[in-house]
């Protein structure tokens, strides 16, 4: 395996590490607040449950991205195609907006998702101004996956 290879699958990699990361992290403090807000009002879990997983698009960003690497690349056909070094760093740059942008704005939208569940809570007919104020969150995250996606696809391997 060439170096340039290596380094395109370390651009995969770092796509749906970092925003997985973001994910989970954000999933997982949602899923804190929703576990608090349910246990004093437990009419409104369903609608807690939409804003717990809000944060978790950001993953599915970061795994897309990877995927259409791993296309392009040929891995997933089965036999990977020549990769230079300029064109696996390339790939690198590529995938941080969408790797960067995904880990940092799934945990700031799980802090806004949670004060929306806070919200919720007290006044469940607020669902979806919640909704909204947490949604406006995932708007830089699919500008990132819009900037990686562009930037992958223009890289010819």
């Amino acid at each position: 395996m060439e170096l340039g290879q290596v380094l395109a699958l370390f651009a995969a990699a770092l796509s749906a590490f970092l925003a997985g990361m973001g994910s989970a992290k954000g999933v997982g403090l949602a899923g804190q607040t929703n576990a608090g807000v349910s246990t004093e009002n437990p009419e409104v879990n369903s609608k807690l449950l939409v804003l717990q997983l809000l944060p978790g698009t950001q993953g599915i960003y970061g795994f897309l991205v990877a995927v259409i690497i791993l296309i392009n690349t040929g891995v997933l056909g089965g036999t990977m195609k020549a990769v230079s070094v300029m064109q696996g760093l390339a790939l690198i740059a590529a995938v941080l907006p969408v790797a960067v942008v995904g880990y940092f704005s799934a945990i700031d939208q799980a802090k806004v998702a949670s004060s929306g569940m806070l919200m919720t809570g007290e006044h469940p007919d607020m669902s979806g101004k919640a909704i909204t104020m947490t949604v406006m969150v995932e708007t830089y995250a699919v500008l990132a996956l819009l900037a990686s996606f562009l930037m992958v696809m223009a890289i010819q391997v």
